[in-house]
């Protein structure tokens, strides 16, 4: 039977298309947009794209996508272009050629295209850091242009269609895909591609303008004379190229009716069997037809199934983009667990020019008997049947037992019999970076991690975008911490490789529902896989809690301000500091109050998120219309600002504390209960310190000294915001008989003690069991520091990836001596 390859490049024969050489031998014009360029840019203009706007040929795709960039954006400077991880490598190469920085995002789990969400969100995050959307048309699918329109023009980001494989798409009426697009459509005529030349690019743009410019990039920058006035190199399509363009352009029509019936015929074949790309409503250009294998299908052994049978098969875009050395090293990638489980499903099946119905019935009936192999059925690698160590939670927390652990070169000991389980699809962001706010930790505290670790794969990463984009605000007051999340990110992704590189395991996609301690000291803990539903147990002699913490809704019910229920005093009014802190939590402020001229807020707390939530709706535009007192801020204890040294709050002539309030190791003065930053700028000017001025719409009012006049506040206020700090959301504990263990922090204390062991209610540490991170409740003590004064809890990244990180690293590997002795 004959064989079927992947892809059978058919470009027109040379050989029939004498007359065409004999032109360009007359002409005596091989390349410089000669006479057969210009001939197939008016044609395709008119017979693919209706007429409407202009067409450039150039050398390839990646020359167009480049040129296409750097004419939208100018100077890069490190700038974001936002591209689907579902590509290929070319798109994020051609946007760090033009001076960007790729931000790889998810795709949607329907037509396999850019995520919707995930774009709109990136925007809100990053805001003008983003220069550019580089949409990719998946397979040769059309993709809304009007939308991407409307967010260049909302967003005032630039747009260029990397439609590599689209030519030939076209609407329910014929019209070819991008025609007449405000921005350059990037298209290939590779000799893969169903518009089959041998190398060579179309891009196609409603404005002349935007294509006579590209024009002269692609002729190293000449825009008249032989001087160059654009940036430019040589993207020029030869004569002989372009000769054959123009005969692939006579056939086109046929080529594309004849690749729709094979496209047909695996629809109809498929019958609903395999995951696939929806049907168009017009036609989809393919070079091979896409589809995903059922979960738990090895893709290996399938392809080679397809191969003894005579059958070609790929794996397009397997690995995708973000999971690829270079770009993993270059680029800004958030999760992708949409485009993860394509990507490792993901099969290309043959669909070329010459084949048939019939030969996409044979490939179907194929790929079916080879899925129905039981011998090809995925084993799953299981876990270590008793782990050392299992922590609960790959976030900022989690790892930053990890990096304590690297920073100490003490990650290959503790990797083996070591499980991560975290619920996203990577570990180390968390939900750090959805947070709309400026951090109150430097820039170099962040970048400690990386600085001088004595692992060279995370060392590395102070040259990473994401590490750089962090040290640009080593002179500011903080770090937005949409800034901070993608260094998290990439610093977990090198942990995850180090903890499995020495014989640790990381779950993600996964959750723990509960744990269990049995009589025998170990812990039974449950594991659920969230795309499947399915659990399964792990057994581990030590578990660390790292959950993080959250402002429950049930705490608002309970909570009393001023002698009042905080739900009695603001019924319809109340909101928590997390969803105003959070990406579009602003927005949301501002829809509400909308119609109110001069509204009055009023914020309940005296935490670094009270203050933080003060900054954000001073600071966020489009500014509130806020008047005189607009905010109150109602607190109970008083405001105390951050020191380096006694000298330094006595040069400003700030002496309100005591030798209690300085810290006997590091000599700072509030060094745990002072604001930082932001916060301490905003604190100092309502204290006056050193003759600075309040800003006149914020009041204070300290609910002890005056709980009527403190009710009458929330009573008149437009809006009440309750940032009343965070409670650990911990994983539900059990005893040996699955009874409930209750914890101190069920009581509403703090839920570890000085060692980071967690405590059962009576106050005694569980053992085994840790927790670290936001909510904790840990107090540092002895060598950490801090000042005796201190009531509360301490949070803050470099103290859980330094000495509280270290703690528990410490005692893991204790234990790990007492079980082998």
């Amino acid at each position: 039977m004959q064989r079927l390859p992947l892809i059978a490049p058919n470009p027109p024969r040379l050989a029939d298309y004498r007359d065409a050489l004999e032109r360009i031998e007359r002409s005596g014009i091989y390349s410089n947009f000669g006479p057969e360029a210009r001939r197939f840019e008016e044609a395709a203009t008119a017979r693919l794209f209706g007429g409407r706007g202009a067409s450039l040929t150039v050398a390839n795709a990646t020359l167009g996508l480049m040129i296409a960039l750097k004419d939208a954006v100018g100077e890069g400077g490190g700038r974001l272009a936002v591209m689907p991880a579902l590509t290929f490598a070319a798109t994020a190469e051609a946007a760090w050629w033009a001076g960007l920085t790729p931000l790889v995002c998810d795709v949607d789990p329907d037509d396999w295209t850019t995520s919707a969400l995930a774009e709109e969100q990136l925007l809100l995050r990053h805001g003008e850091k983003i220069a550019a959307l580089v949409p990719y048309a998946t397979f040769g699918r059309a993709i809304d242009l009007d939308r991407y329109a409307w967010l260049a023009r909302r967003h005032g980001v630039k747009v260029v269609i990397d439609a590599a494989a689209s030519l030939g798409t076209t609407d329910a009426d014929g019209l070819g895909f991008g025609a007449g697009a405000p921005f350059p459509v990037v298209f290939s005529m590779h000799a893969t591609k169903p518009f089959a030349v041998a190398e060579g690019a179309l891009i196609h743009c409603g404005d002349r303008d935007t294509i006579e410019r590209l024009r002269a990039m692609a002729n190293f920058g000449f825009a008249g004379a032989r001087s160059a006035t654009l940036p430019g190199l040589n993207a020029k399509l030869p004569e002989v190229l372009a000769a054959i363009a123009n005969a692939q352009l006579d056939r086109f029509d046929a080529v594309c009716a004849a690749r729709e019936q094979v496209a047909a015929a695996y629809r109809n074949a498929i019958a609903g069997h395999y995951a696939i790309q929806p049907a168009p409503i017009g036609r989809q250009a393919l070079g091979f037809f896409p589809l995903m294998l059922p979960e738990g299908v090895d893709r290996e052994q399938v392809i080679a199934a397809l191969d003894a049978a005579g059958i070609g098969c790929g794996k397009y875009f397997s690995p995708h983009l973000g999971e690829q050395p270079w770009v993993r090293e270059v680029a800004t990638i958030e999760p992708t667990p949409v485009a993860d489980a394509l990507g490792a499903r993901i099969v290309s099946l043959p669909l070329s020019d010459r084949m048939t119905a019939a030969d996409a019935e044979r490939v179907i009936a194929a790929l079916d008997a080879a899925c129905a192999t039981p011998r090809i059925a995925r084993v799953h690698a299981g876990q270590p049947r008793i782990a050392e160590t299992l922590i609960v939670g790959g976030g900022p927390a989690g790892t930053a037992l990890l990096t304590a652990a690297s920073k100490h070169g003490l990650l290959p000991a503790l990797a083996p019999g070591l499980v991560v389980v975290e619920r996203d699809a990577t570990i180390g962001g968390g939900q750090l970076g959805r947070y709309a706010i400026t951090s109150d930790s430097t820039a170099q505290t962040f970048l400690t991690a990386v600085n001088g670790n004595p692992c060279p794969e995370i060392s590395a990463l102070t040259e990473h975008p994401s590490a750089r984009a962090v040290a640009r605000y080593q002179d500011a007051l903080g770090v937005p911490l949409v800034e901070v999340g993608p260094l998290l990110r990439v610093t977990g992704d090198r942990l995850h490789r180090i903890v499995t590189d020495h014989g640790g395991s990381v779950l993600t996609g996964h959750e723990v529902v509960a744990i269990r301690r049995d009589d025998d000291g170990l812990w039974r803990v449950r594991i659920r896989d969230l795309a499947t539903d399915a659990e399964h147990e792990q057994i581990a002699r030590n578990v660390v809690v790292a959950t993080g913490g959250h402002q429950p809704l049930d705490r608002l019910v309970a909570q009393r301000v001023a002698g009042a229920p905080l739900t009695e005093l603001a019924p319809d009014r109340l909101m928590q500091s997390d969803d105003v802190l959070t990406v579009g939590g602003f927005e949301k402020v501002a829809d509400l109050l909308r119609a109110i001229r001069s509204p009055r807020i009023a914020v309940i707390g005296g935490s670094t998120s009270a203050l933080t939530t003060i900054a954000l709706l001073l600071k966020g535009q489009p500014a509130l219309p806020l008047g005189v007192g607009a905010i109150t801020l109602l607190h109970r204890r008083p405001l105390r600002p951050f020191y380096h040294s006694v000298e330094a709050a006595q040069a400003e002539g700030f002496d309100d504390f005591g030798p209690d309030d300085i810290c006997p190791v590091s000599g700072f003065v509030y060094r745990l209960a002072g604001f930082r930053l932001e916060a301490r700028e905003l604190v100092l000017r309502m204290l006056r310190v050193d003759a600075r001025e309040p800003d006149p719409r914020v009041a204070l009012h300290r609910i002890g000294d005056d709980e009527a006049r403190a009710r009458e506040i929330i009573a008149g206020a437009d809006l009440v915001i309750a940032a009343l700090g965070y409670r650990p959301r911990a994983v539900p504990v059990e005893r040996v008989d699955g009874a409930p263990l209750r914890l101190a922090a069920d009581e509403g204390g703090a839920l570890v003690d000085r060692h980071c062991r967690v405590l059962d209610a009576s106050g005694a540490a569980v053992p085994g069991l840790y927790g670290i991170g936001l909510a904790a409740g840990f107090v540092p003590w002895g060598k950490l520091g801090g000042e005796a004064s201190f009531v509360g809890q301490a949070n803050g990244l470099w103290l859980w990836q330094n000495d509280v990180g270290m703690m528990i690293v410490d005692q893991l590997l204790a234990s790990r001596g007492r079980q082998a002795a």
